[in-house]
């Protein structure tokens, strides 16, 4: 949910106008769209350089996942991680969109979490991969946009910890 949908939903709710602060915070949320657009912008165009990097390192640090028997190991199980890979980066930018975590959190990253222990998959594996997701897609942005985007990879990264 957006910051402009959380304070309306949150005034209805309470059968009143929002108040003076609520405005503000929106005012704020809506003088950083050209920012949050140019982000989303940036991790869309560059899904793909941003999944390749990192899973780069993430077989680096854990080699054994490609090795026979790893859970990536085979060009379908590869291509079902990194089909994984590239969902992150999509629910980070819609994270940086719409300024809140919530929407991460529903559209499933609890879910997600339990899908990959019913299948046997390392979940702190899953948590390395979006450190390395993280890193690579900061890489790409300046320094005022990789510190807007941080904290979405964070709370994914913590939803797999």
């Amino acid at each position: 949910m957006s910051v402009v949908s959380q304070v309306l939903s949150k005034a209805d709710d309470e059968l009143r106008y929002p108040t003076l602060g609520e405005l503000q915070g929106i005012n704020n949320f809506l003088k950083t769209g050209n920012q949050r657009i140019r982000i989303a912008t940036t991790l869309a165009e560059n899904a793909d350089k941003i999944v390749k990097k990192a899973s780069a390192e993430l077989w680096k640090l854990h080699p054994d996942y490609i090795s026979p028997g790893g859970n990536a190991y085979g060009q379908k199980q590869r291509a079902q991680c990194l089909r994984d890979f590239g969902w992150y980066v999509r629910l980070a930018s819609y994270g940086v969109l719409s300024g809140d975590q919530e929407l991460i959190d529903q559209i499933g990253i609890l879910g997600a979490r339990e899908m990959y222990n019913s299948l046997g998959v390392p979940v702190s594996g899953m948590a390395d991969s979006l450190r390395c997701l993280k890193d690579a897609a900061l890489a790409l942005l300046s320094k005022e946009d990789a510190e807007t985007t941080a904290p979405y990879f964070d709370f994914m990264i913590q939803g797999m910890s």
